[in-house]
């Protein structure tokens, strides 16, 4: 068996605030409870949530560790009591409540999968947060089913890198925004049949026009603010708006005669605070329909950059900017 150190290296939050907040510290190694596994992290993937948390603004649920970082990917080395369907020595990735900024990070068993074949640790690192945001929002919340028609918004992020694929290898027919025209020809590469500049064009008005007046069945939006009266005046009879974040704000005033006349649908989710149960119903859902997809190469994480753990920061700062097309990852 492998011994483990003592202690660890790990990103501490300072205090609320900057980029520069994350520092590295030396934590001890956690050990395993009852149905956890301790994971020798080779990468970890850097996200949205991450950020707020750093900002003050998005704390760790009750018993979660306060080091940043909800998705690893690496080699268990230790595990709890009641773990059956993992050895020692398997290469995983997990989907974990906090912690992945860390040489060594606990995982809850149900949480945790195997790295698809044909991934590298960077790859699987960044599978856990953005597919099990996207299965449970896309397909379990929003029903997107094949022959629908879905508009995915911030296309070039993460989630959305993996929503254009896993919408289309499900047989859907992809609308998209993003923020350049290199992003809008990212989007396309990946899958999106059409992909609209937010900045100079209005979505709602291009798929009224190549949906014929329509509609699209199902929105995926983490944007918020006044693109929620144009989401509810972009969906089809009977058509599913689910929202997963407000980069624009989360309150707004909007006309809701729309909703009523069409039939419409409006809900929402968060991940991090919902049970070991629940996501571990997730992540089974995501082996069976997903994974084979990934070991096929239907589809695939994308990655933009990395950076070793201690360079945290500067990851923080390139996420900040939107300029990435896909997932950033921090190495070991």
């Amino acid at each position: 068996m492998t011994t483990l150190p003592d202690t660890m290296t790990a990103i501490e939050i300072r205090a609320p605030g900057g980029p520069e907040m994350l520092v590295p510290a030396s934590r001890p190694v956690p050990l395993p409870a009852a149905g956890e596994i301790l994971v020798a992290v080779a990468a970890a993937g850097v996200n949205r949530p991450d950020i707020h948390q750093r900002e003050g603004n998005y704390p760790p649920p009750p018993g979660a560790s306060d080091i940043p970082g909800l998705e690893i990917a690496g080699r268990i080395v230790k595990l709890g009591l009641g773990v059956h369907h993992h050895r020692i020595g398997d290469e995983v990735c997990a989907l974990v409540s906090g912690g992945g900024y860390a040489q060594y990070c606990l995982a809850p068993a149900p949480q945790t999968l195997p790295v698809p074949k044909g991934l590298d640790m960077i790859e699987a690192a960044a599978l856990p947060e953005t597919f099990f945001t996207v299965w449970t929002n896309l397909f379990e919340r929003g029903g997107l089913k094949a022959g629908e028609t879905v508009l995915i918004h911030g296309g070039s992020s993460g989630i959305g890198t993996t929503a254009i694929q896993l919408a289309k290898a499900f047989g859907a027919r992809v609308f998209t925004t993003a923020g350049s025209l290199e992003k809008c020809r990212a989007c396309e590469a990946l899958g999106a049949d059409v992909a609209i500049e937010y900045k100079r064009e209005d979505f709602a008005a291009i798929i009224r026009e190549k949906t014929a007046g329509r509609g699209v069945d199902v929105i995926l939006d983490m944007v918020g603010g006044d693109y929620m009266q144009r989401n509810i005046n972009s969906l089809a009879l009977d058509g599913r708006l689910v929202n997963i974040a407000y980069s624009k704000g989360a309150r707004v005033e909007v006309n809701f005669m729309p909703v009523m006349r069409n039939r419409l649908t409006i809900t929402g989710s968060t991940l991090r605070p919902r049970t070991v149960e629940q996501k571990g119903a997730i992540a089974a859902a995501l082996r069976q329909k997903v994974w084979p997809l990934i070991e096929a190469g239907k589809v695939r994480p994308q990655i933009y950059r990395t950076f070793p753990l201690a360079e945290a920061a500067a990851a923080h700062r390139l996420l900040e900017t939107s300029e990435h097309v896909g997932k950033i990852v921090l190495t070991a």
